[in-house]
């Protein structure tokens, strides 16, 4: 988890909402793939931090199958996200902070007990949730001070 804040702190610093990831083995410990926020860096609205890992991880391993792999990311996923990691038969995910407003893993649709819901990861949330908030909150209140 400390390398997806290193992600999200590089995300913040260019601008983007900072919000980092990595795919691990957890087998060998190897990072598959890491990957930070990039949406508008990319102008592509699904350059999340999430997406991105699973992409590279998926392009490195010649599978878009990450069954097995364990996804460890700073925010708590929205529904897009969520949909990709269940396609990607994550197996488990972990993230830090709660998202109360866009999450979709424990809040909003909670997109893994969803009967349409074709795979479900295990999930952890909470590890290294303060720093990861911190990091959300201390961008926006900067942000909001430039706008004002």
């Amino acid at each position: 988890m400390r390398i997806a804040l290193e992600e999200a702190q590089a995300a913040g610093a260019s601008g983007e909402t900072p919000v980092g990831a990595v795919v691990v083995d957890p087998v060998s410990g190897e990072i598959v793939a890491r990957a930070a926020n990039a949406p508008v860096a990319l102008s592509d609205p699904t350059a999340h931090a999430e997406i991105r890992a699973l992409r590279a991880a998926a392009a490195r391993l010649g599978n878009y199958r990450l069954t097995g792999l364990s996804l460890f990311v700073t925010l708590e996923p929205c529904a897009m996200c969520a949909g990709a990691i269940s396609h990607a038969r994550i197996g488990r995910l972990v993230f830090g902070a709660l998202d109360e407003k866009g999450g979709a893993v424990v809040h909003g649709p909670r997109f893994f007990e969803q009967s349409a819901c074709h795979w479900r990861p295990k999930v952890e949330g909470g590890l290294l949730a303060e720093e990861s908030s911190r990091l959300l909150r201390d961008f926006f209140r900067k942000r909001r001070g430039r706008l004002t």
